[in-house]
């Protein structure tokens, strides 16, 4: 299901042709779940790229699955499944120091928009396609959809783009805020590594308790942000990146943090 690469700290996780066009099966998903996780254990792994193949970055749910479960009175506990699988992935992706960015090759639907829009940042090719693709199915959205999305284009817009069933082309999510840069398919993947490996570079603590204390931001007081705040930069503080970090301003030099 997945090809991975290593490019020094920078892991390049491919979702194959074909479970990039079904990728949310129980076992599909429990493999990108098992090979995200495990790169984000590893300490030489500071960035991940996820891509797709073809003409597919992630194009959601097996839907003949869907059928087999509605037809075998399962489809409740299948839906739970998945969802289990894949939202406890999302949270840690949304905290762990390890920067991700979704390489955004072609159609990207359903729990494969949500898987992209967990990364840290999102580089599309113009070939990008970019749906719900829930309500002609009768759903509500998941894959943490309707949190990530309205804090990178407005409630509203989200609104719409759920309602109305938009899909947007790489330009049109740019020009929402959707994703951070289009970049022609040639240069895709060394593109998103670079800025893996860039924003990589930094110290854990700041890696996390900045994507930490940004998703809290939208939802808590001033006074809870402040304390949430003092407490990880306390934290922070007393680690040894930190001490490099001094010691590098102090000696007119770039730090190094392993």
């Amino acid at each position: 299901v997945l090809e991975v690469e290593r490019r020094d700290s920078v892991a390049v996780v491919t979702i194959s042709a074909e479970a990039a066009r079904n990728a949310f099966d129980s076992d599909s998903m429990s493999e990108i779940s098992a090979t995200l996780n495990d790169l984000m254990d590893d300490s030489e792994i500071r960035g991940i790229v996820l891509t797709g193949t073809g003409r597919f970055f992630c194009a959601g749910a097996d839907i003949e699955e869907f059928q087999r479960s509605i037809d075998e009175g399962i489809i409740g506990p299948l839906v739970d499944n998945l969802t289990s699988i894949l939202h406890p992935l999302q949270v840690r992706m949304r905290t762990d120091p390890t920067i991700l960015v979704a390489a955004i090759n072609g159609a990207a639907a359903g729990g494969g928009l949500g898987l992209a829009l967990a990364c840290d940042a999102r580089i599309a090719s113009p070939d990008a396609k970019l749906a719900a693709a829930f309500f002609k199915l009768g759903l509500s959205p998941d894959g943490g959809s309707t949190w990530l999305l309205p804090r990178l284009v407005g409630n509203q817009t989200a609104r719409r783009f759920f309602f109305n069933d938009e899909t947007w082309t790489g330009g049109e999510a740019l020009e929402k805020g959707l994703v951070d840069e289009v970049v022609e398919q040639e240069n895709l993947i060394d593109h998103a590594t670079k800025l893996a490996a860039n924003w990589g570079k930094w110290s854990k603590m700041s890696r996390s308790g900045t994507k930490q204390l940004l998703d809290a931001s939208t939802s808590t007081f001033f006074q809870t942000q402040l304390e949430l705040e003092q407490a990880l930069i306390i934290a922070a503080s007393q680690t040894d990146e930190f001490a490099e970090g001094v010691a590098a301003f102090l000696e007119k030099r770039e730090p190094t943090f392993d």
